[in-house]
C-alpha cells in the first residue's frame, strides 16, 4: 500500500466531445517506504487518468514516475494498489469540478 503526500486532480477537456463520460488527470505524490523496490530518494508519484461514465469510475491509465528526472518506471502497481487507486480516484475526481 501507498501513502499520498499530496495530489492533484484536473478533468481532461474534450471539447471534439469524441470520448464517452469524463476524464480526470490525477498527480499523486507517494510517500514509500525506504525498504520497498519503488523507494527512489529523488520522489515517486503516480500520473493517472480516471474516467468517469454514470455512475462507474475506472482508472484508464497510470503511470509511476520519478520527481526529478520525469522518467517513467517500469513497475506496476499490485493488484490491491490499483484497487486502491482507484478509490482514492473515485472519492477525489469530483474536487475538478469545484
Amino acid at each position: 500500500m501507498f501513502g499520498v503526500t499530496e495530489y492533484s486532480v484536473e478533468l481532461v477537456k474534450d471539447p471534439f466531445q469524441i470520448l464517452v463520460g469524463k476524464r480526470y488527470e490525477f498527480i499523486i505524490d507517494l510517500d514509500i517506504d525506504e525498504e520497498d523496490e519503488l523507494y527512489s530518494d529523488k520522489g515517486i508519484y503516480i500520473k493517472a487518468i480516471y474516467k468517469v461514465d454514470g455512475e462507474i469510475g475506472s482508472i484508464v491509465s497510470y503511470g509511476l514516475i520519478e520527481k526529478t528526472t520525469d522518467r517513467r518506471l517500469d513497475f506496476d502497481l499490485e493488484t490491491e494498489e490499483e484497487a486502491e487507486l482507484a478509490a482514492f480516484c473515485q472519492e477525489h475526481y469530483q474536487e475538478a469540478e469545484e
